[in-house]
């Protein structure tokens, strides 16, 4: 039996929809690479089309998309991308979305409540994903609901290295929003050179989306620079809320680490008088000159998906970029 080889190399083949394409270009530039040629708009009732301006028959395509409001609008816009991938006869897709839509919505909390966040791993999966990448998943779970292999990076070294330039390493706390995300302090405060933890004790109403309220820290806190960590800033309420529950307990001063900024008004003027000395966020979502404020500090996190696109396209670990802790 006679076999026909084709001896060519692999392609890897950057795309990006419009919701963020400064963090698109970004990447691009890390990689050395430029972005795939895209036509996209919308039709007058709202339908969106695409399509690629260039063949990508055998490649391996990453289609990167953030999702800031309107979210339901970028986060179809990215499905009919992979799905005109697809049937363009790309060899493998890998969804890049650093901030994953619905990742809230990861369980039931209530009866005849959905699970959302499941429900979009399964539309990348039919749309035609191969593989998701996503930066600080609200909750680690969500990583079994896409059939597939999951790439979930972590900004806590990109945002730690920061902080640790601007705070005494002795004199730190880290502090947790809630109980849940503990484990996620303890990785703070790993890097922060083993620093103590507390947390913010909060109730929440389950009917009442975006409000919690927070009522004490348990810990040490006074006359400490407390660190207050967490995956996302949406309207801001809850974190203001725990910057003013640690300095009524002394706390010396606050800095806000979070990953994303989704920034759903009014969390712009919450956080610039919430006393906070200084807003740490990264770029996963774009944030708009008129959502910022001086004591917003914006990270790059093109870097680290660069990095991780380049492990995936070379069949490299991803997790090594984490010391093994991905």
């Amino acid at each position: 039996m006679s076999e026909i080889t084709a001896h060519g190399e692999k392609k890897l083949v950057l795309a990006s929809g419009r919701a963020h394409p400064e963090l698109a270009e970004e990447i691009a530039s890390w990689l050395g690479t430029e972005l795939l040629p895209v036509s996209a708009y919308d039709f007058a009732n709202g339908e969106i089309y695409v399509r690629s301006g260039e063949s990508v028959r055998g490649t391996d395509v990453f289609v990167i998309q953030a999702h800031p409001a309107p979210l339901n609008n970028w986060l179809m816009e990215q499905l009919i991308m992979v799905d005109s991938l697809k049937r363009a006869s790309a060899k493998r897709i890998t969804v890049v979305s650093p901030f994953y839509p619905y990742a809230r919505q990861d369980k039931k909390g209530r009866g005849r409540e959905p699970i959302s966040a499941r429900l979009v791993a399964d539309l990348y999966k039919t749309a035609g994903a191969n593989r998701l990448m996503s930066v600080d998943l609200h909750t680690s779970q969500i990583q079994g609901f896409f059939d597939g292999p999951v790439d979930h990076l972590m900004a806590i070294p990109l945002l730690a290295d920061y902080i640790r330039t601007r705070v005494d390493a002795d004199n730190v706390t880290v502090v947790s929003p809630d109980t849940g995300r503990v484990r996620v302090a303890e990785q703070w405060a790993e890097r922060l050179g083993g620093a103590p933890l507390a947390f913010v004790h909060k109730s929440r109403d389950l009917t009442v989306p975006n409000q919690a309220v927070s009522k004490q820290v348990v810990g040490q806190v006074e006359g400490r620079t407390c660190v207050l960590i967490d995956d996302m800033i949406d309207t801001g309420g809850t974190i203001s809320g725990a910057v003013q529950v640690l300095k009524n307990a002394g706390a010396k001063d606050v800095i806000i680490a979070a990953t994303h900024a989704v920034f759903s008004e009014p969390a712009s003027r919450r956080l610039a008088e919430s006393g906070a000395r200084e807003v740490v966020v990264t770029n996963t979502l774009p944030i708009p000159s008129e959502k910022r404020f001086p004591q917003l500090t914006v990270l790059s996190i093109a870097p680290l998906i660069a990095r991780a696109i380049r492990e995936v396209f070379d069949d490299g670990s991803v997790t090594s970029l984490f010391d093994g802790n991905a």
